[in-house]
């Protein structure tokens, strides 16, 4: 659109020239002319002729009394365009076809200019007029307001005006067609992006509506205006009106299915039809009373189920400017749409990244919350939704691909490609996303602590554009103060350290001597089947084992350690993960089995619960409150308790095993026997493998503390150090943890599989500590009788059955160790050295 806008002045030269008249004759002509314009209506006939001075004028004027018309208000006299507001509606009833008669050819070259300029100044507001009419396939019912109305000019204007006037017709469709768009998209439902962008067309097209003010001033008052000069200035307007339309249609279409045949939408066979005719609905009654009922509901979603609005709009404002970018008139109005556009979305992101507050009431930002989901869920879930779900990307791409569509997220747009709505983000936000969406994470967290969040560096920036330096800087200074807000609360306040110390303490038994205290305490309890385990004594046992041990910062997190017994055995559960899911934490994937096989694994796990011993049953449990919970989440405690469980079934074996050994200290079996050769053997075979089991179980616990957890725990504590997000302190310890397991073998189902077995055995042998010791006393007080020890054959089968089976699973597992050690495990090394050295000593 030219910047300036063009008024002519009146000019006191004559046409004489030009038209060979008289000034009489011209003035006459002159003043027909704009009686014409004051009171015709467009159903009148203009009579051609070489005398067309004061009989035309008469006739016209008595017409003019016995039609409707704004002849009569005042208000209306100066305004042409406005004395034919009552003329729509009729030339959208006849859509021109009365006029078809009328002729040009006998009118004089400049009448026809004259005539056809008034026309071209009501075409350009989207109105017919007498010689330029709608297209005769134009139906105001049937047709897209969106794709504008087609304009055609009588086929008997002159060739020469033809061509000139078939350029300008466009601007009434683009007219149209836009102002079509800014009724539609103002619609609530829209959003606020396609509000602010209809506001800015509609400030352009008030710059267009000045134009065409002025370019009927210059019609009244100029007679040197002319159509060449109606073509000068509207010449640039037509460009950039057209690139509005562009737009405007792509908008429109963007949220279209791809288009299909009536005939593959509509099939009918004879039958169907005859019983169509029967009810009085042929093919086209049928489709025309579809078309009726579907056109009668307000279309705000489109094909894909999702409006086009928010970052979407945004997307395809931007990749037009882009598209477009040689062009200097495209990419000045392009970019000036998106920042209008882009200031309702610029101010939801602010609101978002400085208090951490999310005001979308349309679903247009990036940013989607999950109302459901609140901090009350973190005491209970092990999936850890509360830091994962409650906030989330529109995209999905924070979530896992098995995830997306539990989500929500929805299917991108059929023809383009994009996600609709606020799942697009604006091409111009992609590589900042991430960043968006953590800091307004880590504001809401402090928010919720009930912390006042200051951001006085909000008030001083004025607004902000989608393409201003400022914003992306005021980004990058949002999510940093955010994340020194939230890792100071957490780290200082929150004493985190602290907190993972004394985790580390409980859970991984360092400097662990409450545990043998407890363990000492509860062993006639923990003998009992888990179900007739008493949880309340034993908390009561664990309270006073740890406030005889507990010393320095784990004085201040004893009350937060908690018994609770397990409804399954560790080796079960772990195989059941890993086989489920591949990997640790997969807890969401265990319902994906058949039902059969559930049930199947359901009786089983009742069966091992009846047979399952407190000490197999025993773990511990980490009570914290928001906003540690989301560091120390159920999803993390969990691994804990499998560290913990594992340690202390080790520590518990050991302990066995250690104490058959101080069985084996008494008479029965140190007392010489050499007459009795086979009863010294099989003494000496027990001790053996007695020992060999003990090696064993000393080594796997040695390599587990001083080769995994202390190693690992001593490199997170040096990256808590330097750690600078949030992200990337859960991301750490969670590391951390899933390192812990994997390096303890309990990630593999073979090295489980083995594992556990060799274990059970350890500690399904460590029970016949008493029946040997018993055993013994009976085979020495055999010796004694006549008849003698008829009871070492059974003897020896039990111990043989035990040593086959033993080293069977520890050979199994030594190559299962040395096996993962060499392709993908590379610290199970140490292992390998270790258990070899269980090999040799036997």
């Amino acid at each position: 659109m030219p910047t300036d806008p063009y008024t002519p002045r009146t000019r006191p030269s004559t046409r004489k020239k030009n038209l060979t008249l008289s000034a009489k004759e011209y003035s006459k002509i002159t003043g027909t002319i704009a009686s014409v314009r004051r009171s015709r209506d467009p159903r009148d006939d203009i009579h051609e002729g070489s005398d067309i001075s004061a009989r035309y004028l008469r006739e016209d004027q008595y017409k003019s009394q016995n039609e409707p018309s704004f002849i009569a208000e005042t208000s209306f006299v100066r305004a042409p365009l406005n004395s034919r507001v009552s003329s729509v509606n009729i030339g959208h009833k006849f859509k021109g076809k009365e006029k078809q008669n009328e002729s040009l050819d006998r009118v004089p070259l400049e009448i026809q200019e004259a005539l056809i300029l008034e026309d071209l100044l009501y075409v350009l507001m989207g109105i017919q007029g007498t010689y330029t009419t709608f297209h005769p396939d134009y139906s105001p019912e049937d047709d897209d307001p969106l794709q504008g109305i087609r304009f055609v000019v009588a086929s008997s204007l002159d060739t020469s005006l033809r061509d000139l006037v078939e350029r300008i017709l466009p601007l009434g469709t683009y007219y149209t067609a836009i102002s079509s768009f800014v009724e539609l998209r103002s619609h609530l439902d829209f959003g606020l992006v396609n509000h602010a962008l209809c506001a800015a067309i509609r400030e352009m097209l008030k710059d267009y509506q000045t134009l065409l003010s002025q370019l009927e001033h210059a019609f009244n008052t100029s007679p040197d205006f002319s159509l060449q000069k109606l073509w000068f200035y509207v010449h640039p307007t037509i460009h950039t009106l057209s690139l509005i339309y562009q737009l405007v249609l792509e908008l429109a279409t963007a949220d279209d299915s791809p288009n299909e045949s009536d005939d593959s939408a509509i099939s009918s066979d004879a039958e169907d039809e005859a019983k169509n005719e029967a009810l009085g609905f042929d093919g086209a009654k049928l489709k025309a009373v579809l078309s009726e009922i579907n056109k009668g509901d307000v279309d705000v979603t489109g094909g894909s189920g999702i409006a086009v609005k928010g970052g979407e709009v945004i997307a395809i404002i931007y990749e037009r400017m882009q598209n477009m970018s040689g062009d200097p008139t495209a990419n000045a109005l392009y970019g000036t749409l998106l920042n209008s556009a882009g200031r309702p979305y610029v101010a939801m992101l602010r609101v978002w990244i400085t208090t951490g507050r999310l005001d979308d009431p349309y679903e247009e930002l990036l940013v989607k919350e999950s109302k459901f989901i609140d901090r009350n869920i973190l005491a209970v879930d092990y999936t850890d939704e509360y830091w994962e779900r409650r906030y989330t990307l529109r995209d999905g791409s924070t979530l896992g691909s098995s995830k997306r569509q539990q989500a929500g997220v929805p299917l991108s747009r059929a023809v383009s490609g994009r996600l609709p709505g606020g799942a697009c983000v604006p091409p111009l936000l992609e590589a900042w996303k991430h960043k968006i969406l953590l800091a307004g994470k880590y504001l809401n967290v402090i928010r919720e602590c009930g912390i006042e969040i200051t951001h006085g560096q909000d008030r001083t920036l004025g607004d902000l554009s989608m393409d201003d330096e400022k914003l992306y800087k005021f980004l990058e200074d949002a999510y940093s103060h955010a994340n020194r807000t939230l890792l100071q609360l957490l780290l200082r306040d929150q004493q985190l350290i602290p907190r993972l110390r004394s985790l580390k303490r409980y859970f991984f038994l360092s400097q662990s001597s409450f545990l043998t205290h407890f363990l000492d305490l509860s062993a006639s309890e923990l003998r009992k089947p888990s179900k007739m385990v008493s949880t309340a004594k034993l908390q009561n046992l664990l309270d006073l084992a740890l406030n005889t041990d507990a010393s320095g910062e784990d004085m201040m997190f004893r009350e937060d350690v908690k018994v609770t017994l397990t409804d399954s055995g560790l080796y079960d559960f772990l195989l059941k993960v890993v086989s489920v899911s591949g990997v640790l934490g997969g807890e969401d994937g265990e319902n994906e089995g058949g039902h059969g096989h559930e049930e199947h694994k359901k009786e089983k796990e009742k069966e091992n619960k009846k047979d399952m011993s407190g000490n197999d049953a025993l773990a511990l449990d980490y009570a914290v409150k928001f906003p540690l919970s989301l560091v120390i989440s159920r999803k993390t405690i969990l691994r804990y308790q499998l560290l913990f469980r594992f340690l202390l079934h080790l520590k518990y074996v050991e302990q066995s095993l250690a104490s058959m050994w101080i069985e084996q200290k008494t008479t029965p079996w140190r007392k010489l026997l050499p007459e009795h050769p086979d009863f010294e053997r099989w003494r000496l075979r027990v001790c053996l493998l007695r020992s060999r089991m003990l090696s064993f179980v000393q080594q796997i616990l040695a390599f587990t503390t001083f080769e995994v957890l202390e190693p690992n725990w001593r490199a997170l504590e040096v990256k808590l150090e330097k750690v600078t997000t949030v992200d990337q302190l859960l991301r750490d310890h969670v590391d951390f943890l899933d390192t812990c397991l994997k390096e303890c073998m309990l990630t593999s189902s073979k090295l489980l599989k083995a594992y556990s077995r060799l274990i059970i055995t350890c500690s399904t042998f460590a029970l016949y500590a008493a029946p040997f010791s018993k055993s013994a006393n009976q085979a020495i007080a055999a010796f004694e009788t006549p008849e003698g020890d008829v009871g070492m054959t059974k003897r020896l089968d039990i111990l043989s059955k035990f040593e086959t089976n033993f080293n069977h699973w520890f050979q199994v597992h030594l190559d299962c160790v040395q096996f993962y050690a060499s392709s993908e495990n590379v610290s199970l090394l140490p292992l390998v050295v270790r258990l070899n050295s269980v090999k040799a000593a036997s």
